[in-house]
């Protein structure tokens, strides 16, 4: 039994040196890895003691392998490459979770998650998302529109204490709940094939000079050739030019 348990610590170590997470009582930091999916080893080595997990800086697409930290009470993903088909497994205990700078853009769809997977969140920050406009995000945004912002998502999730950079105000709560429900923001599209504009369609005789509804043999103007050749004989102007003129 004293083997196993010294074999097993050994693996532990050992996989510190490979994977580079380190620990500090119930807090587990594994960052700047480089990593697309959390590695399945932290979870099941370290999942049923860990209570604060920091994965940011890494370029995670999903977080698959959540699930085996039962008892997570802090998750932070700063920094990934995290999108609208993000995941959660259903975390009971969680209370904190850090999304900034990734790529999340549908804040109804991410609000919808958190509330059925992650019911106890209080202190969310989605800092530098296209779903929080403010000027970390688009420099065209202004300060009401974050504010719009802020009162949809604390409608939406009335538990919230903390909602990015600052505390819920008591204000906030009132203004949420008065009209925080036409606040919703609206979501970035990009327009279909069919949408885009058609170019025009060909004109049949692009040099015509005439107007495309005149009818033939009905033209106020035309060109031709004629018989007749004007010599100037019978000008007017004639009779004030003398020989010695010409």
């Amino acid at each position: 039994m004293e083997e196993h348990s010294a074999k097993e610590n050994n693996d532990l170590t050992e996989s510190s040196e490979v994977f580079g997470p380190v620990i500090d009582g119930t807090t587990l930091s594994y960052i700047e890895q480089g990593c697309t999916r959390i590695p399945e080893e932290l979870g099941k080595w370290y999942g049923n003691q860990i209570k604060r997990l920091d994965l940011s800086f890494n370029q995670l697409r999903s977080v698959e392998g959540l699930e085996y930290f039962k008892d997570l009470e802090e998750l932070i993903l700063d920094s990934n490459q995290l999108d609208d088909t993000v995941t959660f497994p259903n975390l009971a205990q969680l209370h904190t979770l850090i999304l900034n700078k990734n790529n999340i853009k549908d804040v109804d769809s991410l609000i919808a998650k958190i509330r059925k997977h992650l019911p106890g969140v209080t202190y969310i920050s989605l800092l530098g998302n296209t779903a929080c406009p403010n000027e970390l995000s688009d420099s065209q945004k202004d300060e009401e529109d974050y504010q719009r912002y802020r009162y949809y998502v604390i409608f939406k999730l009335p538990q919230l204490k903390f909602l990015d950079s600052r505390p819920v105000s008591k204000q906030e709560r009132i203004e949420a709940k008065r009209r925080g429900s036409y606040m919703r923001v609206a979501k970035p599209t990009t327009p279909n094939e069919e949408e885009k504009e058609e170019p025009p369609s060909p004109v049949s005789s692009q040099y015509t000079p005439l107007p495309t509804n005149s009818k033939e043999g009905y033209h106020k103007g035309s060109f031709g050739k004629c018989r007749y050749v004007y010599y100037g004989r019978h000008s007017e102007g004639n009779r004030f030019i003398r020989n010695n003129d010409l």
